[in-house]
């Protein structure tokens, strides 16, 4: 038995699950039919759910620690590539915008992370390579098409923060981080652009969690036209505002602290999210 280059034994494996997207047929990936229009209850949660999510959470990451770690190392990447770009061509009043994207695209890019927690649940196999498998979803083009939706908002909210920008700290890109850093802490340009960037980075990650915290776990478990899914994340946040309220700093906070030791903290933090969704889905949405 011959021992493979580690990087052509994961290109193998990524294939093999992602041969035919969208092939698995309907009755085989959800085992059940087409939910009926208006069939899904929306419940009322507190903070012990939003605890179990996170026990429930952590649990699934524990159990697929290696397999989940190896599939997430993609972020900081990502993270560590945005952070060289920004360096790189003087934009460094850009990193908190791109960096902070995250929170925006979260729900998209965990879609992988639901997936396997999606599997452990019923019993079948979850290594890293199964959340690859979502792409074989006959859900896929639903998925993808509300996730160009949050790339979309992100962009809008990349153009609005270089606004911001260029109408305190700006027009003109900081000599360096050390005089940047000063000028966003010490002068009242500075904590302008700060307010703003927090109140409209906000806002607009509120409408991402409002769009996808439901929707996107709903498209993989159930077979649910995509309207249906996103009116039914729309009620899930109208009827839990406060403890969505609580969720959405929960994440925050969360990716703030994983963001901080160069990215790498989001190894970590991101599959435990990832995962906790899918538990705290679970918890708001039920067939009657």
């Amino acid at each position: 038995m011959a021992i493979q280059n580690p990087i052509v034994w994961g290109w193998e494996q990524v294939r093999d699950a992602t041969h035919s997207v969208g092939s698995a047929p309907a009755e085989e990936y959800w085992q059940a039919p087409a939910e009926p229009l208006g069939a899904l209850v929306v419940r009322r949660i507190g903070l012990a759910d939003i605890r179990e999510a996170l026990v429930k959470g952590a649990a699934d990451f524990a159990a697929n620690r290696t397999d989940v770690v190896f599939l997430c190392l993609i972020y900081p990447i990502i993270g560590l590539v945005i952070e060289r770009a920004a360096l790189g061509y003087g934009a460094l009043h850009m990193l908190f915008p791109l960096a902070s994207g995250f929170a925006i695209l979260g729900p998209f890019l965990a879609i992988g992370l639901y997936e396997i927690s999606r599997r452990r649940e019923r019993g079948e196999e979850s290594r890293w390579v199964s959340g690859f498998g979502v792409l074989r979803s006959p859900a896929i083009g639903k998925i993808v098409l509300l996730g160009a939706g949050l790339i979309f908002i992100d962009l809008i909210w990349l153009a609005l923060a270089q606004l911001i920008f260029e109408h305190t700290l700006g027009p003109a890109d900081p000599a360096s981080l050390l005089l940047f850093l000063r000028a966003v802490f010490f002068t009242r340009a500075g904590w302008a652009m700060i307010v703003l960037g927090v109140l409209v980075g906000g806002a607009l990650a509120a409408l991402a969690l409002t769009l996808g915290v439901a929707s996107f776990p709903l498209l993989l478990d159930r077979n649910v036209p995509l309207n249906l899914a996103m009116a039914t994340s729309l009620r899930v946040v109208a009827e839990n505002r406060l403890m969505m309220a609580v969720w959405g700093a929960i994440v925050a906070g969360a990716l703030v602290l994983g963001a901080l030791p160069l990215l790498v903290g989001l190894i970590v933090v991101l599959p435990i999210l990832g995962h906790a969704t899918w538990h705290l889905y679970r918890a708001l949405v039920a067939a009657p």
